[in-house]
């Protein structure tokens, strides 16, 4: 069996593109039945806003592998100078359920949930004429998601950023970025608040751990929000909002989520919402008006996606011969 750690996964890079691609052969998978996913279940003792997550998937078509991810999210951990998350990630062969690979890192999940937003991102882009290609990217939230989408945007979408704008309430520290070292031509803010940032931004991620929702001010128009936090929001934000996404209503319609909110107060339902599927295979964004319409993106985190990019740095490990091999 391959191990990798987080040094491993950390040389082995992350190649948002290519990540990218492979959520969307996951979805190409998903559309043709060929995956299984059942409702993640939450482990919850003790304290309550601490939970460990099982996330079992299998993914057909290209890839081809069976796998759980084991995600332990201990917000109070942050206090204490640990991470908050702690993830391990196993991989079955599909044929013979024989163990293929462990991977001890909370990255490969990190790196999941920016993909995601990347490829939703890509195309929101897409959707709006080349005269509204110029954004203004704020993050909320300078943890490692945070930092990962920082990367992600920066790498990945420089060319179309004016300026990108982050905001956490512990301050901000750009060494901490990914790309610190490597030059870039995007102008970084760190804005006082998240009130500023939100104002400036027409594209919004929030990767925040907050107990209580915050944001009380609806976005401006033609604005996308990536709501990775998916906890944020308070409904006066958000129930004006017409085009929401949703990575699976079923997962993601529960635990106190800001689409959770929208059903039980506003009567949010599910065929009033698009797919992420829909919206990368079959163009979905194109139905509204995106420079006038904003759009508001509730991932909870698929297990199929987890497994899909594990998959990814494993074949990665054996093609670089970065790893170890467990009897």
């Amino acid at each position: 069996m391959r191990y990798l750690g987080d040094s491993h996964i950390q040389e082995i890079g992350f190649h948002w593109e290519a990540l990218a691609a492979v959520i969307q052969r996951a979805l190409e998978a998903m559309e043709h039945g060929d995956c299984a996913q059942p409702l993640k279940p939450y482990l919850r003792y003790g304290d309550t806003r601490n939970r460990i997550i099982a996330m079992p998937a299998y993914v057909g078509g290209e890839i081809r592998m069976a796998g759980l991810k084991w995600i332990a999210s201990f917000p109070g951990n942050i206090e204490a100078g640990l991470p908050r998350a702690h993830s391990v990630t196993i991989l079955n062969d599909a044929a013979t359920g024989v163990p293929a690979a462990m991977l001890n890192s909370p990255a490969v999940s990190g790196a999941r949930t920016a993909a995601v937003s990347g490829l939703l991102l890509k195309q929101w882009l897409s959707s709006r004429p080349a005269s509204e290609r110029a954004h203004r990217i704020g993050i909320i939230g300078w943890g490692p998601i945070g930092r990962f989408h920082f990367d992600m945007c920066s790498k990945w979408f420089g060319d179309c950023i004016e300026k990108l704008y982050v905001y956490d309430i512990r301050g901000v520290d750009f060494r901490l970025a990914p790309s610190a070292n490597e030059p870039s031509a995007i102008q970084t803010v760190a804005a006082s608040s998240w009130e500023e940032l939100y104002a400036a931004c027409n594209v919004i991620i929030n990767c925040t751990v907050s107990q209580e929702r915050y944001i009380g001010l609806p976005p401006s128009p033609g604005t996308l929000l990536l709501d990775v936090s998916l906890r944020d929001f308070k409904l006066e934000a958000i129930q004006g909002i017409k085009a929401v996404i949703v990575d699976d209503w079923t997962e993601v319609c529960r635990e106190n989520t800001d689409i959770e909110l929208l059903h039980r107060e506003s009567g949010l339902q599910q065929d009033a919402v698009m797919t992420l599927e829909e919206v990368v295979l079959r163009d979905a964004l194109k139905r509204i008006d995106t420079v006038k319409d904003p759009v508001l993106f509730c991932p909870m985190g698929m297990a199929v996606f987890d497994v899909a990019v594990a998959d990814w740095f494993y074949r990665k490990s054996l093609e670089l011969g970065i790893g170890a091999t467990l009897d």
